[in-house]
């Protein structure tokens, strides 16, 4: 396929752009229809929200509110009314408001005067939902309404419909994630051209993916988060999977292999690994769906659509890409160097090298580091609370969180978040009269009854984020209600939020156990190990809890808070551990496959478990960290994105794939692998008989076949020494195939003296490694008779086979 989309790059090209155009073409037309569906089933806000649909079936559009206060005297005063009432007679005038309740109008009126006199507000009904009312409606009466500001009358705004207008350009965070990305990629790279590459593939995979969201967003229930993690997520792993092709398909240039050969072998080594990695991201974030709540089914769409996109853009529009590019995937100065010095021999140096020595003659100190620091931070995540950030965690400078405070400050910090206490049986005022009796309450307010339904309107004394209203709730369910002999449910925003709270923390184990459950059988087909997934799961727990910990000193602590400007702290959306898990595990478990597939192919070859983890940890430490590095750099770009739950999602993941990627797999993978040896490839044999093979590398090369005749038997002889040409004894000399199967195991004479056995004529490996030195391997290819072949060896140096 790699070698197809190579040769046909045109065409493979014109079918990518012309699916972005058509898409987009679509989706403008369309429009978008997202909605964010909140179905609890069996909870006690889903059945009184059932009751107030029958109560009130005409109920639609979204209700804002203006608020204004003044400086002295009083909001009754014949200057504030003349300033204000012509404002809201403006207002409800304007096409798609349907009715404006103010304070100089009405029964009702007196009840929204604070009673200082200072402090009043209007309602706005729109005609629409939220997401539906055009932004230039919106627009119009924020500047109306603030059009009639005096010195000594502050006018806010709040609502949902309102926070749309406050929030940055769309595309804002996307396009400071890609700069950023870009320059690490040049970094990296070099090249501009190679620095193209990813970004172009993370483009088409987002885009198509974002278009096909929207559209899908008419057929389903998608919400609003939806598009916004999945370009956040795409975005990552779109860059991510075309940076980690490239780099392979760079590396087998430089070493003077053909453009194409070169990019049908990356495709079909790494292209494999990506596939591999897209598969269990999507496995991951499909786990979402054994919570079983309707909000996240969405999420789950969109976001898996677009990582689907990201990798079929990886291994089919790349290709084609890398045809166009030819040679120019390098930089000028690495052509030239080819050009006049021929193709560089494969070793890997520096920082990398030295970093990975260190690990194996410090497996245990760096091992007990890296645990003590991510048990540090993951301390915080025990004072870890589930909830709904509202407008109050808005930046303290926005119209919204103004508004919101004036609020609070007037009528009381639970006026934001009132409860409605639903009931259809039993006596009302009776269960009204004991609402008001009770400790934490307010005011409660029976209005009209309705198709026999009646609601009565509470109003906590503490905010709607507070534990004490969490108690109120639980004290209204379980104490009051039964009390007065009603049939009544308690709703509202505030008691939604605790209920999906309390959902989610029911099913967050099952949701858990279920991702790395699935994780744990894919890392055991792959590498035919118990014990690297067993490492891997044990260590995606970790940075989720460390993850977390940074995410509850931020957001709920409010560390940091004013100097990222993300507003006020409160608890952690409590749907933001089953996204935020689901994400985690699938990229952490991308790593882990970069990571260890390479230590396995090492493994295969020369069966030393040192040698494998020493190299494996050399050669993709690099690129793994340049992908965290990218990643850290999108996910902290949500920040701007004016979305609350989408900064708290960016911020976390930034922390959980910088602590997975610099300390996890650069430190402590590698060193736990160190100190558990051989056993980290231990599988039982019953259980290798009966495993399905799935294969993250290619095939081996098949053995001759016994049919044919194998061709004189022969030898390889010669000596092992160090650098000063001093023999070495005891090193373990072995010859494998080409394609890692052992032929031949021999110790070196005290002389340094070796001899192994050849089959037949034909290329093999030979790997040669002794305590307190490194390892040597290279293909040799035998002919008729013996071959001489010397080995050196270095103290400290890794010599890379691929």
């Amino acid at each position: 396929m790699a070698r197809w989309c190579y040769r046909h790059r045109l065409v493979v090209l014109l079918l990518w752009v012309g699916a972005l155009l058509g898409l987009a073409a679509s989706a403008s037309a369309a429009g978008t229809d997202y909605a964010n569906v909140f179905s609890l089933p069996d909870t006690d806000s889903k059945r009184a929200y059932d009751l107030m649909e029958k109560a009130f079936p005409d109920r639609a559009g979204d209700t804002d509110t203006v608020v204004w206060k003044v400086e002295q005297g009083s909001v009754r005063d014949d200057a504030v009314r003349s300033r204000i009432q012509p404002v809201l007679d403006r207002i409800a005038a304007m096409d798609g408001v349907g009715d404006v309740s103010g304070p100089y109008t009405g029964q009702q009126g007196a009840a929204q005067i604070s009673r200082d006199g200072r402090i009043a507000y209007a309602q706005i009904t729109f005609t629409q939902r939220a997401d539906e009312i055009p932004k230039a409606l919106i627009e119009d009466v924020v500047d109306m309404a603030q059009g009639a500001r005096l010195d000594g009358l502050q006018v806010e705004l709040g609502g949902q419909a309102i926070q749309r207008v406050q929030e940055p350009p769309q595309g804002l965070a996307e396009m400071v994630g890609l700069a950023a990305a870009a320059i690490v990629l040049f970094l990296a790279f070099g090249s501009l051209f190679a620095m193209l590459l990813p970004i172009a593939v993370a483009v088409f995979g987002v885009g198509i993916g974002l278009f096909g969201v929207q559209l899908l967003s008419h057929t389903t229930d998608i919400p609003d988060l939806a598009p916004l993690l999945s370009s956040l997520i795409g975005l990552g792993v779109g860059i991510d999977y075309a940076l980690f092709i490239v780099t392979r398909h760079r590396r087998g240039v430089l070493q003077g292999t053909e453009p194409e050969t070169s990019a049908v072998t990356a495709l079909n080594t790494s292209g494999r690994a990506v596939l591999f990695a897209g598969g269990t991201v999507c496995i991951a974030l499909a786990g979402m769906l054994v919570t079983n709540l309707r909000f996240l089914d969405g999420v789950v769409i969109g976001t898996s659509l677009t990582v689907v996109l990201s990798v079929l853009a990886a291994i089919t529009l790349l290709p084609a890409l890398l045809g166009f590019l030819g040679p120019r995937v390098l930089s000028r100065r690495q052509r030239r160097r080819l050009a006049a010095e021929g193709p560089e021999p494969e070793r890997t140096s520096g920082l990398a090298v030295r970093w990975s020595h260190t690990v194996q003659r410090r497996p245990r100190t760096i091992a007990v580091l890296a645990v003590a620091v991510m048990a540090v931070l993951a301390l915080p995540v025990l004072s870890l609370r589930l909830g709904a950030t509202d407008q109050g965690n808005d930046d303290a400078s926005t119209t919204t969180r103004k508004a919101y405070d004036l609020l609070a400050e007037g009528f009381g910090p639970g006026f934001n978040g009132p409860l409605q206490v639903v009931t259809d049986g039993g006596d009302a005022t009776a269960l009204a009269d004991g609402i008001r009796a009770t400790d934490g309450v307010a005011r409660a307010v029976p209005l009209p009854p309705a198709n026999g339904v009646t609601v009565i309107q509470v109003i906590p004394t503490t905010s709607p984020q507070s534990k004490e209203t969490d108690d109120l709730i639980d004290t209204l369910r379980d104490e009051v209600i039964p009390k007065a002999g009603a049939e009544a449910h308690v709703g509202g925003v505030t008691a939604v939020s605790k209920d999906f709270a309390s959902v989610t923390g029911e099913r967050l184990p099952y949701f858990v156990a279920t991702i790395i459950g699935l994780g744990f059988l894919l890392l055991l087909l792959a590498f035919r190990s118990l014990v690297v997934p067993l490492t891997a799961a044990l260590m995606n727990l970790i940075a989720a809890a460390a993850s977390f910990g940074v995410l509850v000193a931020v957001f709920q602590w409010g560390w940091g808070l004013d100097t990222l400007g993300l507003g006020k702290e409160g608890p952690i959306n409590a749907f933001l551990p089953v996204i935020m898990l689901s994400l985690l595990f699938g990229l952490s478990m991308d790593y882990q496959v970069f990571l260890v597939s390479r230590m396995h192919e090492e493994w295969v070859h020369t069966k030393d478990n040192a040698r494998a983890v020493r190299v494996g940890l050399a050669e993709t430490s690099r690129v793994i960290n340049s992908a965290a590095l990218i990643m850290v750099c999108v996910f902290l770009a949500f920040v701007l994105s004016g979305d609350s739950g989408a900064a708290m999602a960016g911020v976390g993941l930034a922390a959980a794939v910088a602590l997975d990627a610099f300390v996890l797999r650069t430190a402590l993978v590698p060193a736990a692998m160190h100190l558990l040896g051989r056993s980290n490839w231990w599988l039982p044999a019953w259980l290798e008989k009966r495993l399905p093979h799935l294969a993250v590398e290619p095939a081996e090369d098949p053995a001759p076949s016994p049919a044919q005749p194998a061709g004189p038997a022969s030898a390889i002889h010669g000596y092992v020494r160090d650098a000063s040409g001093a023999p070495v004894h005891g090193a373990s000399v072995t010859l494998l195939t080409s394609g890692g199967r052992q032929l031949d195991l021999v110790r070196s004479l005290a002389d340094g003296s070796y001899i192994v056995s050849v089959p037949a004529p034909g290329t093999y490996l030979l790997a040669a490694t002794a305590s307190s030195y490194g390892s040597r391997a290279r293909h040799v290819t035998v002919g008729e008779g013996p071959l001489v072949f010397d080995v050196e060896l270095t103290e400290g140096e890794v010599d890379a086979v691929s």
